[in-house]
């Protein structure tokens, strides 16, 4: 058995900053009023909210 093989039933997400695929149990996630952004590690999340900061400004 392949210990690189990925379970078919194991759900995938992208990530919101970089779109990189990654197991949802392993995404850090920010929840808004109207949606649910998947990050695939702090690095993504802290670009992201500072590009939704200096858009709101």
């Amino acid at each position: 058995m392949n210990d690189n093989d990925t379970s078919q039933d194991t759900e995938l997400v992208e990530c919101s900053q970089c779109l990189k695929e990654i197991p949802l149990s392993e995404a850090k996630s920010s929840e808004g009023a109207d949606y649910v952004a998947h990050f695939c590690g702090l690095e993504c999340y802290d670009k992201w909210i500072k590009e939704k900061q200096d858009k709101e400004d």
